[in-house]
């Protein structure tokens, strides 16, 4: 794979005219190696090298496409949802922190997710589609929920608002909401104050940093990585009393392992909290 920078002249692909072209030379692009990946991260956060920075977003240009296919159902044109998610792209390239350790496309996926997000609520004929965060969540998945065309029945809208964890009035109300698509998407001028608000506002979220998302997943799967190796120390006996105590959906009392191993309760709870110390002294070394 040649890792030669590219040449100035050489402008990012532009999505016009044939679309399949575009798609076709995007997936030609050459994908970074992480050590590339971080090479060019350095440059460009240290020495602003803009040759850099086009490098790392052309070598994601196919991921923009594949996350742009799950968009199509809105009937939006493809094109100008390539177009939105590489605005994401370039938005998550500059904020890009290669010390964090990841990919570039585990940060950048959020970007790009909420770029297309944008798109899609600014272009989707529905007045106050999606003013809550449950509403939100209805809105990009009661799609991907309905089993069949025409209205749910109590039992679908109650399996849609367990599956996604809202109320099912909420369902109804969306679906009611989706079925109207001759409303016109913007409020009237003369509309009340709380009908004024921009599709901006609906996806902002204060509290969601894309890095510190990207970062919390890699710290959760070292956790579990170190927790699976603390219990693969443990003898066969120790490791099921606490698979049955802690880990399965339904746990197991003492008593129920004591008459099981033919112990008493109190040798049941010596066992596990042995084992509990063993688990934490392990986790403590390596981390």
């Amino acid at each position: 794979m040649s890792t030669a920078l590219l040449k100035p002249s050489q402008h990012l692909p532009a999505v016009t005219g044939d679309l399949n072209a575009y798609i076709h030379a995007v997936n030609n692009l050459p994908v970074l190696d992480f050590e590339e990946e971080q090479r060019l991260a350095h440059e460009l956060r240290d020495h602003d090298d803009l040759q850099a920075a086009q490098r790392l977003i052309m070598s994601q240009l196919r991921f923009v496409v594949h996350i742009a296919r799950g968009y199509q159902g809105y009937g939006l044109p493809m094109a100008d949802l390539i177009q939105e998610g590489n605005i994401g792209l370039m938005k998550a390239v500059k904020r890009f922190d290669p010390e964090v350790g990841v990919r570039l496309i585990s940060f950048a996926v959020h970007w790009i997710r909420a770029e297309i997000h944008e798109y899609v609520i600014r272009n989707w004929r529905i007045v106050k589609v999606a003013s809550t965060k449950a509403q939100r969540k209805l809105f990009f998945k009661l799609r991907s929920s309905k089993k069949r065309l025409g209205w749910f029945t109590q039992e679908e809208v109650e399996n849609v608002a367990n599956d996604l964890g809202v109320e099912p009035k909420t369902v109804m109300e969306m679906e009611s909401r989706l079925a109207g698509q001759d409303t016109p998407f913007d409020a009237p001028a003369d509309a009340d104050e709380e009908e004024q608000f921009s599709p901006s506002s609906w996806l902002e979220q204060n509290d969601s940093d894309p890095a510190a998302t990207a970062e919390h997943a890699d710290m959760v799967e070292h956790e579990h990585e170190q927790l699976q190796g603390a219990l693969a120390e443990l003898d066969e006996r120790s490791r099921d009393i606490l698979r049955q105590r802690w880990l399965d959906e339904n746990r197991t009392t003492l008593q129920e392992l004591a008459d099981h191993y033919g112990v008493s309760a109190e040798r049941i709870r010596q066992l596990e909290s042995n084992a509990m110390k063993k688990i934490r002294r392990s986790i403590t070394v390596d981390a």
